[in-house]
This record gives C-alpha cells, structure tokens and sequence, in this order.
C-alpha cells in the first residue's frame, strides 16, 4: 500500500469520526451553536467580523461590504464588494489585513452585489446575493475553500492582490504554474502602518483559465458551469508549506472543511463549561471566541517558523505571532493561560523569541503575520515564571535590559507603565542587580504626586491631557498594580481610597471603552469597602450603565446609557474596540469568579461567578467552580470553600487553581465582612 492510498484512508476515518462525534454533539446542543459570530460587527461596537476562520490562525474569510468598518464588514450593509482573507479582531488604526480579493460576478467584474441573506459561525460562513448567486466559505487552520454557485450564462471570478485595509498594501509577487496554481508572496503593512509582515499563499481554482494583469487575475468560468471552487493556504515560513498545505486538503469540500473547523472549534470552547441563564451561555461563548483569535500560529509542523529578523528558526513545539500586547496582558493572555495552559507554554515562548530576534514596541519590518504592539512583554514573560513555565532568560537578558532604553519617562501615564515595566524586570534578575531596577520603580511615587494627585486641576477629565494615550488623569491614576500599598497610602489610606474608588465610578469618571482603567476596580481590595468590588464587577458586566466617556471625545455631550456587553452587533459601548479580545477576556474573567490584580503576581481575587456551575478542564483535573445561593441580585461573598475546607480568604494562589478541585462560592443580597482582614493586596515594601 502506499502513502498516497494510507493518507486517503485516513483522511476518511478522521472525517467518519467527526460524522460520529457531531452525531453525539446532536444529543445536546453544541457550544458551536451558542457562539453569535454577528457580534460587534456593526458601527463603532466592537470592531469585529463574522469571518470563516480557525483558532490562533491568521487566515480568515468574509465580505468586504460597502459602507465598511475596520473588519472590512459592517453587518447592515447591503452592497457586497467582494471577500477577502485576513483582519486582525477588534484592532483601532481603521484595521489591518483585508489581503486578496476574491469577487465573483455574472457579467462583468464591475457589476455590484448585494446581499439578501447570511448565515455563520466559528469557521464557516455563507451568504445569498440578490444576482441569484451564492457564496459559502470555510477554514481550518491554514487552509480555506469557497464555493460559488451561479446561474448558467457568464460568470467568473476577479482576484486583487493589490487590495487592503486602509491602504495598507506593500508588494505581491506572484507565478501561475502549469497545472494552474497561483503561488506567491504579499507583504503589507501592520496595524497603525507602523511595520510590515508577509503572508505566503498557494491558490487553486479547478475547471478555470486565468488571466494574468498585474497584481490582478480574471478567471473565467465555463457558461455551463454553475459551481466553482477556490481553495487557498497561508504560510508565514514560504511558498512550499503553503503549497504543501494546498495539497494536503485539496479533496476536502466545503462540508468537510466546514465540520472539521467546527470540531476543533468545539474543542477549544470546551474548556470552560458554564451552566446557567441560557442568553448568558450564548453571550459567554460568543465572547469566548471572540479570545482564541489571536496570536496566530505562524510555525509549520515540522518546527520551522520565522523570526521577526526575518530569518527562518526551528522549534519543538509551536510559534506564534500577532500581538497586541498592551491592549490584553491583562485580560485575554491571563485567560489563555488560566483555560489553555499547554498551548499557553508555546505563547510564552513566542514573546520571548522577540526578545532573541527583533522586539519593536508596535512592529518592524519583516513580521511573519499582522501585529499591533508589544509593550509589557517583560511582565508578561515574569508571569509566566511564577506560574511555573519555561522561559530561557539567559539567552534573551542582553535584549531584555536593552529594551529598557526605549521606555518613555516623558508622559505621565507612560512613566506610570515604566515603573511597572522596571518592577518587573526588579524581579526577573537575581538580588545582586534587581535593585537599580526596583528603585527606578518607586520613583513612580513623586510623579504620582505631581501629576495624578491633585483632582482639582482643569484638566483632570479631559481625554489625553498631558499628551497621555486615550485616557484621563482620573483614569491614569490607578494604573500602579504592583504597588496597591503604596498608592493607597499616597491616597491616604484606606478610607480616602474608598472615598476616592466611589466618587470615580459613581459619576461614572470611568472608561470602559479602552484598557487604561480596565483593572481599576480591583483596588476596592485594597479599600475599607473590599465588598464593592464583588458587585461593581458584576454591574459592570451584566447591569446598564452610565457610561460618559469614548475613545474620541472627552466626557461626551450625551451619555452612552446601556449594558456594555449584549450579544448583538452592536455590541458594546461606542467607541469600544474589543482589541484582540482584551475587552471580551474581560466578561469572560468577571464570569468565571477570577481576575488577576497584579500581572506578574499569581493571585487571583474572586467574585461571585455570573453562572451557578463552572467547569474548566485541566489534564490532570477539572477545576469546578459552584456558586452556592446564586441569584442575580446575589453578588456579594458570604463563604468560600476550597475542597470542602473554609478558605477563609476571597482570593486564590494560581498553583492552587492548577490542580483542580471544586471551589464553593455562597453569594449573598447583602455585604459581607468575609475575608477582609486577610486579602492580599501588592507592595513593594
């Protein structure tokens, strides 16, 4: 027997065995099912698609609608301009990616398209155009398909290599080769057009002749032909795994595509299995995916991948790239850690390459796929030591130290970050050399004195005063996680924090359209009213709010007065990118009872969960999160029990959560004094 006919039988078992595991899913309903891909993907909500796409995978298909958002889609749109393969979720800049055009059309390539109905979910997409054409589109890890059916008469299909998102378009170069395979290379700049990445790519149409102009190609359909298909696979490495790609799944038809996509989709939305209000399931999984977008998997499976000097490297387990470091440290890379720790090892291990082969605060000039930034990377790589993963730092420590030079003291709030950033550095070196980085750390105070103390000043509430970054003073000024104490006692202890925590968030002095403040309430830890924390979060999550603040104006002429998370496509606040899922992560945290107060600190404050049963799966064993008493007026902790034992706390160790077990959570209608005299709080004293 030979390879060729063992693949095939293979490929057949695997695709009977999704057939029999989509049978069992047919029993219960699939969390595939509860996942809403339309959210966020109308006006300034979001910033999201219902792209066919694959978790931690950069290629991902979906309309290019006229008018657009930065998806390239907006979800009440009618004109359809065509489909392209690849976004980065929830970014600001006015997006990135929209790379090779795809346009199907009947008489000529110029005619419009409109939209009559839509149908998605994770990894799929399908559309029906008034022309009496349809669409549908599906993607499994590197490697899509489409499928048009037409009417008989003219047809064919445009592709433009030439098209992005806001004009972010480098260079393509391309070669037809004699079977009819397009393979080539696209470069285009990154998010905010501050670098440049490159994607490689192999295409195949059947049954088709192409027409070679430019960096465009016709494709001219036979008039009898009434289907046609495009497949098409991505590399970030070269041309060949591309085409490797192409050919592995080139007998694969939508259908098959399609349920492998939702398979693995379903896989990695098993993790965390909630039950509860149903409308609440179906808003925590939308959200939920809305987290495994991103990084993207850039190495191939035999180890190869490519740094960001350009160059191609080899390793053991797996790379990825496209990130957005500041937007989500706090929220969705906690998140892939906590739910997914085994491919978390391979997360950590890519920021860490960027120390090795090229770390830029937003990006350089030969990313292997579409980032934003990466500021912060050191403290997420100090996390990830505490909580016990591998990080080489003697081969990154010169780079490290380096990357130290470019911190920006100029600004407040960026000497606010630095002083973070050098806390954390303080604690990956050893005693003899921490304490240069420690002390330039605790400057931070005099500046917090200068700058964010007095309320008083004219400017305090006016959106980037002091040319801050897309925030206030009054927002900036929490921003000192590693060292809880001591702000409270620059505040002056703890009731003027209390004081201080209630005045920001009762006249709504807040931001949840962006992430400056995004952890600010955690500080009622810290407070004489610790309790406030574990409803504020739950209000902020689920109730309506008063919400004054966007990422365009300062306080705003009219209030935005809704909830900030519905599972609709206008989903959030206005204004409010979901950045890589950093704002998402966020509900999903509040959800499950758990959000961490310090980055680079493995403790995690507990709330009172929004659903009666958590489970997420570990290897070893599942950690069961119940709440005891719940009821939606119920948010505040009456007792905590860890493995039938009194806690005595309302906060957890990471190692603690690491070996599963079951957490009891007893909620009650009124405050409680419970834990109080024993919460952790950072210091750097």
């Amino acid at each position: 027997m030979n390879f060729s006919t063992l693949k095939e039988i293979f490929t057949k078992l695997f695709l009977c065995s999704i057939c029999i595991l989509s049978f069992g899913y047919s029993q219960a309903q699939q969390l595939t099912e509860k996942v809403n891909v339309f959210l966020g993907s109308s006006g300034d909500h979001g910033q999201l698609s219902p792209a066919a796409s694959s978790p931690f995978h950069q290629l991902s298909i979906a309309p290019q609608t006229y008018p657009n958002l930065h998806m390239g889609y907006e979800h009440y749109a009618k004109e359809i301009l065509g489909f392209t393969h690849n976004r980065f979720e929830g970014v600001g800049c006015q997006g990135s990616g929209g790379l090779i055009f795809v346009k199907p059309y009947l008489t000529n390539p110029e005619e419009k398209l409109v939209k009559e109905t839509e149908i998605a979910g994770p990894g799929f997409y399908e559309i029906g155009l008034r022309e009496n054409m349809q669409a549908k589109f599906a993607v499994d890890g590197n490697f899509g398909t489409h499928e048009y059916f037409f009417p008989k008469g003219k047809k064919g299909l445009l592709i433009d290599f030439e098209h992005s998102f806001n004009r972010a378009f480098v260079s393509n170069e391309y070669e037809i080769s004699p079977d009819g395979i397009i393979l080539g290379k696209i470069r285009s700049k990154t998010t905010c057009h501050v670098g440049v990445y490159t994607i490689y790519y192999a295409i195949s149409i059947p049954n088709a002749e192409l027409k070679k102009s430019g960096n465009r190609i016709e494709v001219i359909l036979s008039e009898n032909q009434e289907k046609a298909e495009l497949k098409i696979a991505f590399s970030s490495v070269d041309k060949s795994y591309a085409l490797a790609t192409l050919t592995e799944n080139s007998k694969l038809d939508y259908a098959q595509v399609k349920s492998k996509s939702t398979l693995i989709w379903e896989n990695f939305l098993s993790h965390i299995v909630v039950k509860g209000d149903p409308e609440r399931e179906n808003l925590f999984y939308s959200l939920l995916y809305r987290t495994l977008q991103s990084p993207y998997q850039t190495s191939e499976p035999d180890g190869n991948y490519r740094g960001t000097d350009g160059q191609i490297h080899q390793t053991k387990g797996k790379r990825y790239h496209g990130w957005a470091i500041w937007d989500n440290y706090k929220t969705q890379l906690p998140l892939l850690e906590l739910a997914y720790p085994s491919l978390y090892q391979d997360v950590v291990s890519s920021i860490s390459d960027l120390y090795k082969y090229g770390k830029y605060d937003f990006a350089g000039q030969n990313e292997p796929a579409n980032s934003v930034r990466t500021e912060h990377a050191a403290v997420v790589l100090l996390d990830a030591k505490k909580k016990g993963y591998d990080i080489d730092f003697k081969s990154i420590r010169d780079s490290l130290i380096r990357d130290t030079a470019r911190f920006d003291w100029a600004k407040p709030d960026k000497y606010l970050e630095a002083a973070y950033d050098m806390w954390a550095m303080g604690n990956l070196f050893p005693a003899g050399e921490s304490e240069n980085y420690f002390s330039k750390s605790k400057t931070y105070a005099s500046i917090w004195n200068k700058e964010f103390k007095d309320l008083t000043r004219s400017d305090v509430d006016r959106m980037s005063a002091r040319n801050m970054y897309q925030g206030t003073i009054r927002q900036y000024r929490w921003n000192v996680p590693f060292d809880m104490e001591g702000l409270r006692n620059l505040i002056g202890g703890k009731d003027a924090l209390s004081e201080q925590l209630d005045e920001f968030f009762d006249k709504q002095y807040f931001n949840r359209a962006n992430e400056p403040d995004i952890q600010s309430p955690v500080l009622y830890y810290a407070s004489s009213k610790p309790w406030r924390y574990q409803s504020l979060v739950q209000e902020l999550a689920v109730d309506t709010v008063i919400q004054y603040y966007f990422n365009d104006n300062s306080r705003g002429i009219g209030p935005h007065i809704d909830r900030i998370y519905k599972n609709e496509p206008k989903a959030f606040v206005r204004t409010m990118d979901d950045d890589a899922g950093a704002m998402s992560a966020w509900f999903i945290l509040t959800s499950i009872g758990l959000h961490q107060p310090l980055i680079g600190e493995p403790i995690y404050y507990l709330n009172v969960p929004l659903f009666e049963e958590i489970t997420i799966q570990y290897e070893k064993k599942p950690l069961h999160i119940v709440v005891k008493n719940f009821d939606s007026q119920h948010r505040y902790i009456k007792s905590v029990k860890w493995n039938g034992k009194d806690l005595r706390r309302v906060w957890m160790k990471r190692e603690e959560l690491a070996k599963g077990g079951e957490l009891i959570i007893e909620a009650s209608p009124q405050p409680t004094d419970y834990g109080a005299d024993s919460i952790w709080i950072s210091s750097m004293k």
